[in-house]
């Protein structure tokens, strides 16, 4: 049993299992904080309604000391197409981005999105045929559930909802891409670190990820942190930057940064502590030429 299904069944999992005896019917968890804040973070995890009414995202929540309102990053953790990797999928990929961003006052929300881990359900992210990859479909798949997510967090008093990053991680990053190309509400930018998805069957899948990236550029109104590494195994330069000069030729506005190689695949670059002082200085930076709008 993970530690966080422990503190989880004294308060609510009980009080679920006994409104149950009294109501007929499924039991349908409520979104919400299921456990108590902990460390100067207030780490705490929360479920949030996704796309399917069914099926709430497991999610950690981070947020500075204080009332707030605070400015909020979502981040979008990557997939995999193999079934049983998808079962054993961490809760928090890139704990140490989280707690960057906390310790910057910013609120941070990292759901795990439906067929991942302990959130479970459907998985709506497939991206084959591999003949024709169904790129759209699936980066579409992610805004769909981060729509949902930010709908209902920023709705709390804790969140300023006109100060909201999103930022991803591989799949995670190319469904950031496909949020910001609906320009939601309140949405100030966009941070993609390694972002897109493969399907290797097809040596002719890149082409048509690029394709796909300039159609949700060609919408994308916000301004745009795209980060790789020369040694990206899923994402080399040779596709990620045709991706960035299609978007860019699209009309969006977007910064891309090709930094060195680091360690033995730098598709992971962000989920790694030290990589910190070689990414920071460069988000700080594009942060603070795109301030929020202010009312």
């Amino acid at each position: 049993m993970k530690k966080w299904m422990r503190r989880v069944v004294p308060g609510v999992l009980i009080g679920l299992s006994l409104a149950a005896g009294v109501v007929a019917g499924p039991v349908v968890l409520m979104p919400g904080p299921v456990d108590l804040e902990a460390g100067e973070s207030r780490r705490q995890l929360w479920l949030l309604p996704s796309q399917d009414p069914a099926v709430p995202m497991q999610t950690t929540v981070f947020r500075p000391p204080g009332e707030g309102p605070f400015p909020l990053v979502l981040m979008n953790h990557g997939t995999t197409r193999n079934e049983l990797e998808r079962i054993y999928f961490p809760l928090l990929e890139f704990n140490a981005a989280a707690e960057w961003f906390a310790e910057r006052k910013y609120a941070v929300v990292a759901p795990q999105r439906p067929g991942h881990g302990d959130t479970g359900g459907p998985f709506y992210e497939e991206v084959a045929p591999c003949d024709d990859p169904q790129f759209r479909e699936a980066g579409m798949a992610v805004a769909e559930a981060d729509t949902v997510a930010l709908g209902f967090m920023t709705a709390q008093p804790f969140i300023e909802g006109g100060d909201v990053i999103v930022m991803g991680q591989s799949a995670g990053g190319f469904g950031s891409l496909a949020l910001a190309s609906q320009n939601p509400p309140g949405l100030r930018a966009m941070i993609n670190f390694a972002g897109g998805r493969t399907c290797r069957e097809n040596p002719h899948a890149p082409e048509r990820l690029i394709e796909v990236a300039a159609e949700f550029c060609r919408t994308a109104r916000i301004p745009m942190l795209w980060i790789y590494t020369q040694n990206d195994l899923y994402f080399p330069p040779q596709v990620s930057k045709p991706m960035f000069e299609a978007c860019r030729a699209a009309g969006a506005d977007v910064e891309y940064h090709l930094l060195p190689a680091f360690e033995d695949n730098g598709h992971f670059f962000v989920d790694v502590p030290k990589a910190i002082p070689i990414w920071a200085p460069i988000v700080t930076k594009f942060l603070a030429a795109h301030p929020a709008k202010t009312q």
